[in-house]
């Protein structure tokens, strides 16, 4: 079969679609009648999806590549904006053809050329959604625990369930819940973490802050990447989900703006008090390692807790909804034909098996976290540049009922888009590093032959993959693609 056929052929009526119903749109075009809203719409999911206090434990991660504050600041705050200027800029393709992101690939890569990106895109929304819920799990143990409630193996059971039941029972009913939930996430998260930093402000110590050693310039890079790859990098095969169901006139400048601005304002911020917090105490930092969330409540009162715990959780769950609803179309475009309700399901059982392997199992978090991230970090973001390129060279609206024809002006397979990513990832993951993780120790094979100081030199924790990886996709497409998206927009309907 085609894959037309996965393609539901009639959507649920705008009339008849309530947060409390079961979304029927799947990967199909979301028709004229259910487009609604205005871009600063987007600011609510973005904001509650970013707004989690894991933020504040990013300064740790970042001050481990061994630089100063200000260092850790400029290099937080740039890739923070820079990464979700990346998904502010995908956005716009959904609204220019209001279907999920990884459909409006198959212009770049062909309609069955995409399932390779798409798969790659259903790992890491489905690893990172699977990332959010073991912190929420165990951040709510170790705040029972300190206030004498439990905090065992029967805490973090129950906590994972709720965590993980409401975070499927959202991927489940889909856009219009997810819309009200992030609102209301939003709200809360909001208030309670300016709270949180209030009471937690009287730990930092600028002295000790300001008598950080600055770092090297790979090290700057380093962290500068790895915070690019925590935030917009592994958001921007979402960034279309959403802008999709906004009307054709809604403003591009908004468009754009509403996403960077709801998804970077509250890293941003948080990453810089985070550095400020960590960078005052050793001990906590190297807490942070491996409960992040857990970690920084250590710092609180002990009424605090509670309110603590809600913002955590809350915070955390407000990213793990959005990737389960990605992850699940993700699948779809990947070509497995079910609908897009029981894709979120399956997506809720592999989450919920990842979680329990980690919470019981594993021993660290911060090392198969950073390998994870890099590790997909680097097709990604090849996938990345190719898609920026072919969205800024079309002038034009997409051919909607061509993004499912593999004989349409799209093509099947587009070899050329599919080796950038190849080609991408080749030299990417040659050029990273994973020490703390044992399983990726065969990264940064052409660190030495490039003249880079091998897997123990300066370079090795520099992250350089990832850039080069965006680079060779975004170039590669301007310098290859122009004559055939030219070909396709000239091409009658």
């Amino acid at each position: 079969m085609s894959d037309t056929d996965q393609v539901p052929a009639e959507p649920v009526p705008a009339a008849t679609a309530t947060a409390a119903s079961i979304e029927r749109n799947g990967i199909n075009v979301i028709a004229e009648s259910e487009r609604k809203g205005k871009p600063a719409d987007l600011f609510w999911p973005w904001f509650a999806a970013n707004i989690s206090v894991l933020g504040v434990a990013y300064g740790a991660f970042v001050l481990g590549f061994g630089v100063s504050f200000w260092q850790g600041a400029i290099a937080g705050v740039v890739g923070v904006v820079v990464s979700f200027a990346l998904c502010g800029w995908v956005a716009l393709a959904g609204k220019r053809g209001s279907a999920p992101t990884m459909v409006l690939s198959r212009a770049a890569f062909g309609v069955r050329g995409n399932r390779l990106p798409s798969a790659l895109s259903w790992l890491l929304t489905v690893g990172w959604e699977t990332v959010l819920v073991i912190l929420a799990t165990l951040a709510t143990a170790t705040v029972l625990d300190r206030l004498g409630w439990g905090g065992g193996t029967g805490t973090k059971i129950v906590a994972m369930i709720v965590v993980a039941g409401i975070t499927i029972v959202a991927g489940v009913l889909g856009f219009e819940f997810i819309m009200r939930l992030q609102t209301w996430i939003t709200v809360a998260t909001a208030a309670l973490t300016v709270v949180y930093v209030i009471l937690s402000a009287s730990h930092i110590s600028w002295t000790t802050v300001s008598a950080l050693p600055a770092g090297s310039a790979q090290a700057f890079i380093g962290a500068l990447v790895f915070v690019m790859t925590g935030f917009g990098l592994g958001w921007v095969n979402a960034a279309a989900d959403y802008s999709r169901y906004l009307p054709r006139r809604s403003s591009s400048g908004g468009v754009f703006g509403w996403t960077t601005f709801g998804g970077a304002l509250g890293p941003a911020v948080l990453i810089v008090f985070g550095l400020l917090l960590a960078g005052s105490s050793q001990q906590l930092s190297q807490d942070i390692g491996t409960d992040p969330i857990g970690a920084l409540a250590e710092v609180l009162p002990t009424w605090f807790l509670v309110p603590f715990a809600i913002v955590a959780v809350l915070g955390l769950m407000g990213g793990a909804v959005l990737d389960i609803y990605s992850s699940g179309l993700s699948l779809l475009a990947a070509g497995i034909r079910i609908p897009r309700h029981f894709a979120a399901l399956v997506d809720g059982v592999i989450m919920v098996i990842g979680t329990i392997y980690v919470v019981f199992a594993a021993d660290d978090f911060i090392g198969p976290f950073q390998g994870f991230l890099i590790t997909l970090g680097v097709p990604i973001a090849a996938w990345c540049g190719v898609l920026l390129s072919d969205i800024a060279l079309r002038k034009r609206d997409y051919a909607e009922a061509e993004l499912f024809t593999p004989g349409g002006r799209y093509g099947d397979v587009r070899w050329d888009a599919i080796g950038l990513v190849v080609l991408g990832t080749v030299l990417g993951w040659g050029l990273v590093t994973n020490a703390a993780a044992g399983w990726l120790d065969w990264q940064g094979y052409l660190l030495a032959p490039f003249g880079l100081g091998g897997k123990d030199g300066a370079w090795a924790f520099a992250n350089l993959g990832v850039l080069v990886a965006l680079a060779v996709g975004l170039l590669g497409t301007l310098l290859t693609a122009r004559g055939r998206i030219r070909a396709q927009e000239t091409t009658a309907a």
